[in-house]
């Protein structure tokens, strides 16, 4: 598996937990809301770094 596909499959898992909290915030307990949002916040800004980093390694 190159590294490009495991980048990939990573951005979309960042996007689709965060997708997911938000559409089932009103059903997730509230003492796991906000660790798991700042999870998904974290993964998100992740997967932005990778998707600048694979442009610019493309551009290279």
């Amino acid at each position: 598996m190159k590294s490009s596909d495991t980048f990939v499959i990573f951005i979309i898992a960042a996007f689709s937990f965060a997708l997911i909290l938000i559409l089932k915030k009103n059903s997730i307990p509230e003492k796991f809301r906000r660790p798991l949002a700042i999870t998904a916040l974290m993964m998100v800004v992740f997967a932005f770094f990778l998707i600048v980093y694979a442009f610019l390694q493309n551009l290279a």
